[in-house]
């Protein structure tokens, strides 16, 4: 479904991804992994255009795209959830939901897809009519998932979707990823909560230093010596 090869992104004359090759097949989960500033959120905002690609190649669906403006790779099937959720907060639930059905395909579905958001989500369906900014840590990384999702979607792509969740939301959230891709979504998962992350992803890859430094299935990555060492403290 998307793959990318050699690809290059520079902040200014810093390299911010150097040689990054990867893919993602219909209907997986896949995980991009590492620490803080390891290049994971450029790769996301490369995908989505908007950061320009200096070297190597996307494509989607067997399309180049990193030449194309954002908005036309949202229009081909491609939603970012961005990290801090960028929620508008002086709108109700509601009015942000609708927003994330903008596209032409997407507000012809409009009645259905919030159908299935709220069933996905039936706390939002809870706060429709309350604004946005006045929901909790969780509602509101729960508020911007059910936007993306509005936009009917080919690949779903989130960016730190954990940041700042207490623990027991983020294993209800992993959980509702897992029921998101169970219905035949697929998902390419930027995190630094690494164990919960590659324990739902079919395959990861690992992030450092603007490389991709090891890839393999969830499992396998889990049970490498130096992601148990460097990421997880064991």
């Amino acid at each position: 479904m998307l793959e990318a090869a050699d690809l290059q992104v520079k902040y200014e004359d810093t390299p911010a991804l150097s040689g990054v090759s990867f893919q993602v097949r219909a209907k997986e989960i896949v995980s991009i992994v590492g620490s803080n500033g390891a290049g994971k959120s450029t790769l996301l905002k490369a995908i989505s255009g908007i950061m320009k690609v200096s070297a190597g190649w996307i494509r989607f669906g067997g399309e180049r795209i990193d030449r194309l403006a954002s908005e036309e790779i949202v229009a081909r099937g491609i939603v970012r959830v961005p990290e801090g959720r960028k929620i508008f907060p002086q709108m109700t639930v509601l009015e942000n939901l609708e927003l994330g059905s903008y596209v032409r395909r997407a507000k012809a579905e409009r009645k259905e897809s919030l159908k299935k958001v709220y069933e996905l989500f039936p706390i939002l369906r809870d706060r429709a009519e309350q604004m946005a900014g006045s929901l909790s840590g969780g509602e509101q990384q729960m508020l911007a998932i059910g936007r993306g999702l509005m936009s009917l979607p080919q690949l779903l792509m989130l960016d730190e979707p954990s940041l700042g969740l207490a623990p027991v939301i983020i294993e209800q959230m992993f959980s509702i990823l897992q029921e998101i891709n169970s219905q035949g979504m697929t998902l390419l998962l930027v995190e630094q909560n690494v164990f919960e992350c590659l324990s739902l992803s079919h395959r990861g890859y690992v992030l450092e230093d603007g490389r991709i430094s090891l890839q393999g299935e969830g499992k396998d990555l889990l049970a490498n010596q130096h992601i148990r060492a460097a990421y997880l403290g064991l």
